[in-house]
Parts: C-alpha cells; sequence; structure tokens
C-alpha cells in the first residue's frame, strides 16, 4: 500500500506519503492564494523524498472539506485526475476529522477552521476522536453555548478566543495525519466519503432575481 494524501481546503497546502504503516514524507505551505500553484510541486517533493515514482501509488486520499470553492476544488480535482490517469481509487476524508486525529486529545473537544466572512467551520467530537455533529458553518457567537468549555483545534478556534477560550494546536490539516487515519480506516474495512467538495454555503454568483430568458424567436 502506498497512499498519497493532498488537502487544500484550508490555507495549508498539503501533501503527504504513507505506506499503511507509517507517513513517508510530508510536506505543507500555508498560503490562502496560491493553491494551484502550490499543490504540484509538494506532491514532487514528497514523491522524491520518499524515492517513489508517482505510478507506485496505489490509493488517493483528499481533504473534502469544508472549505473555500476555489482552494477546495484544487485538491479535489488534482486527486481525481491522478487517481483516473493512475487507475487507483481516491478517498474523500473530511478535512475537519484530519485535524481531530492529529490533535490526539482523549475529551470531547470541538474542531473549528477559519470559514472566512466572520465565521467558522466546525463539528463537535467524543472522546475517542469520533464525530458527533454534522459540519456547519456559523458565527461563533451563534454556537458560543454549544462548544463553552470545551477544547477547540484549528485556525478557526484560534481566530476567535472570546468564544474558544480553551483553543490548542494544530492550527492547520496535515496531509500526513489525513493519509494515517485514512490507513486506518482501509484497514478497518470503514466507508470513506466520495471525492466532492463540501462547501456547506451557496456559491457567491448567483442568478439574479426577475431575470428574463431571452430566447430566439
Amino acid at each position: 500500500m502506498l497512499l498519497l494524501a493532498v488537502d487544500t481546503a484550508t490555507p495549508a497546502v498539503t501533501a503527504a506519503l504513507h505506506d499503511g504503516a507509517s507517513v513517508l514524507a510530508e510536506t505543507a505551505r500555508v498560503d490562502a492564494r496560491r493553491h494551484g500553484e502550490l499543490l504540484l510541486p509538494a506532491v514532487d517533493e514528497v514523491l522524491a523524498e520518499a524515492g517513489v515514482s508517482l505510478d507506485a501509488v496505489t490509493d488517493l486520499v483528499v481533504g473534502v472539506g469544508p472549505g473555500p470553492y476555489t482552494g477546495l476544488r484544487v485538491g479535489l480535482v488534482t486527486a481525481s485526475t491522478f487517481a483516473s490517469a493512475l487507475g487507483i481509487p481516491v478517498h474523500g476524508v473530511c478535512t475537519l476529522d484530519g485535524l481531530a486525529y492529529a490533535c490526539g486529545l482523549k475529551e470531547p473537544f470541538v474542531v473549528a477552521t477559519d470559514a472566512r466572512r466572520k465565521e467558522v467551520y466546525w463539528a463537535r467530537y467524543d472522546a475517542s476522536g469520533a464525530r458527533v455533529s454534522e459540519p456547519a458553518v456559523d458565527r461563533p457567537a451563534d454556537i458560543a453555548e454549544q462548544v463553552a468549555g470545551l477544547p477547540a483545534v484549528g485556525a478557526g478556534a484560534l481566530l476567535y478566543p472570546e468564544v474558544f477560550s480553551d483553543a490548542r494546536a494544530p492550527e492547520h490539516v496535515s496531509a500526513g495525519a489525513l493519509a494515517s487515519l485514512a490507513a486506518r480506516k482501509l484497514a478497518a474495512g470503514e466507508e470513506f466519503l466520495p471525492p466532492l467538495p463540501l462547501y456547506l454555503r451557496r456559491p457567491d454568483a448567483q442568478v439574479p432575481k426577475n431575470y428574463k430568458v431571452v430566447t430566439p424567436k
């Protein structure tokens, strides 16, 4: 088994290789505006570090978000393209779950990433690290009662200390953690999410109300 994992759902552009037992190579760059420019070099970097070629990869793992439209699609399209070219499966993993796996907490906690517009993408987890709520997008003040007193992981928690009073590392998702989680799920025969974007918001660009359709006579 050789897993190639990528995630571009947050400002971190991250890639990793995993052999089913441990992470062989990993890289990450935090740059919210250069996902498309940075991801392929990141993949090349981890392949070179591990001393393997792309055609040795047996499975693709990709973070499906939630995340902003443009950045999130970079990772998904790249993973799907590789999977199609190589004839191998691509497994979707919730980006919040990757952060939860990496934090190592042994008590109930929250993961919150920056959704911009003064909102966070978030979900709650139990002491085993299992997600107990669906990913959501909200203003921090609107979920203050639901997250009160819980440790919180992720950049969204760091941005709003008045709500997430016990913010913890890591700040951004790690492709290494995503790959390790996927390897565990594969070994256990668990299902994955489809490699489709988890946006949670409607697109900004919408057809105006009272839009008139002009048809040829």
